[in-house]
């Protein structure tokens, strides 16, 4: 494909987004199981676990800019991105693999899980920065970047379905314990494989355009600074990121101390994600007629809504399941738009930025964006473990199980309502931020024809 000659077909589109199956699938299984590998299964205490979940994210911080430089360096030099999309695909299923494959327990699972926590984080990192880099450069039409948003966002949601029901059930079915997580990690590492390869083989068909030179993390936010309306977006999806992390690391410990065992995990996930495959196709049509700024304001304050109502709904008995599951569905909705909207807008930001600087540098862009959503999905988990270290929750291992006092069975469930809603109304003024910035932008003032979608950016030709 050649941007601005040809726009992606089907074949094209699938190919990319099935990419996405994998992303979804590694930016779950950690978010959801791996605190509590560490706190139930290993003996890990929560305070350390979520200093483990943390730490590794933070080096991520600066490793993605640099991910973003190499990669323009090399689109530079060659036209592709293929070569660092193809280092993370090999590597993340190994490390994957590896996170999962603990021998040791309490400290020293502690250091095992964090060293190849790092290697898996750094090897998704190959894979996810050039990744994301990759729709500014198959069309320069907002609109059809939102339907390349599209096409993503919906395998990214079957990845994250596969990876929430899957891999708890494959933990349950062989017997649960190290063991079980054993297994999950080389069998989710397999599908690793498979849904990464694909798009990074099909990437050598998209040429690239970097910038004038490859930018270091330095560079990188020199070249942003005076990008006003990527930093509020990017601060609004930090935060909506931070408060869906942390309530999916609730998920297992919601399902064992409040609606009656672990094996519930898988049923709980699902209703909290599955709609959210149906909706991203409704959120894409919405967007198109009310503008994609105004729909991701209303799925954030739809989010929160129904957070909040979790907190009387989740408890034992028919009633509560039935009530916690039909507003995990509802919730299930308003995520779709938060996935699918925030990076249909951010390749906006970087051709607004193009006409600013005369440089097209997606590289370093999403470098700084995969940096602030991984300090996003990290921080939660981080902020959940160390709300439970607070409450008084303690560690155990599967063969010495722990009963929780009220007041730590009371901090899992701010978890997983309250906190979350908090997050995410704060995500609102960074949004609103943003609909000021890129209005005030170059190249974004509305054209006479423009389609709603367009949100304040005219359409570019062909």
């Amino acid at each position: 494909m050649t941007v601005g000659a040809s726009e992606p077909g089907r074949r094209e589109l699938a190919a990319y987004a099935l990419g996405s199956i994998g992303t979804g699938i590694y930016s779950t299984v950690p978010g959801l199981l791996l605190l509590y590998f560490m706190t139930d299964a290993l003996g890990v205490p929560a305070g350390v676990a979520g200093l483990v979940v943390v730490l590794p994210k933070a080096w991520d911080a600066v490793f993605n800019p640099m991910v973003g430089a190499a990669s323009d360096s090399e689109a530079l030099r060659t036209g592709r991105r293929t070569r660092i999309l193809m280092a993370g695909t090999l590597a993340l299923p190994v490390a994957f693999a590896a996170m999962f494959a603990s021998p040791l327990t309490g400290v020293g699972a502690a250091a095992w899980v964090s060293i190849t926590f790092v290697l898996a984080s750094s090897a998704f990192s190959l894979f996810q920065v050039p990744y994301v880099a990759l729709p500014a450069e198959m069309s320069e039409r907002p609109e059809v970047r939102t339907r390349i948003m599209v096409w993503r966002i919906v395998c990214l949601t079957i990845g994250i379905l596969v990876a929430g029901s899957v891999a708890p059930a494959v933990v349950s079915l062989v017997g649960g314990g190290r063991g079980g997580y054993g297994v999950m990690g080389v069998a989710i590492g397999a599908v690793l494989v498979v849904t990464l390869l694909i798009p990074t083989l099909a990437a050598r068909r998209v040429p690239s355009r970097a910038g004038a030179e490859p930018l270091s993390l330095a560079g990188a936010l020199r070249c942003a600074r005076g990008n006003h309306a990527f930093f509020a977006l990017l601060g609004a999806f930090v935060v909506q990121a931070a408060a869906v992390a942390i309530m999916l690391a609730a998920v297992p410990y919601t399902a064992t101390y409040w609606l009656g065992g672990y094996q519930l995990t898988s049923l709980l996930f699902v209703c909290l994600v599955a709609p959210s495959a149906v909706a991203v196709p409704l959120w894409g049509k919405a967007a198109a007629r009310w503008g994609r700024l105004r729909c991701l304001t209303v799925a954030a304050c739809g989010f929160a809504l129904g957070a909040v109502s979790l907190w009387p709904a989740v408890g034992p008995g028919p009633a509560h399941m039935a009530a916690t599951l039909t507003l995990s569905a509802l919730l299930g909705v308003c995520y779709a738009a938060l996935q699918v909207l925030p990076l249909s807008l951010l390749p906006d930001t970087v051709h607004a930025d193009a006409a600013r600087t005369g440089r097209l540098q997606s590289g370093a862009f999403t470098g700084l964006w995969t940096a602030g959503e991984t300090l996003g999905l990290a921080a939660g988990p981080g902020v959940f473990s160390l709300a439970l270290a607070c409450a008084g929750f303690v560690a155990s291992t599967t063969h010495q199980p722990v009963a929780q006092t009220p007041a730590a069975r009371t901090g899992v469930l701010l978890g997983f309502s309250i906190v979350p809603a908090v997050l995410m109304l704060l995500s609102l003024p960074a949004l609103r931020a943003y609909g000021r910035h890129r209005a005030a932008s170059p190249g974004a003032a509305p054209a006479p024809a423009a389609p709603p979608d367009s949100d304040l950016e005219p359409e570019s030709p062909r």
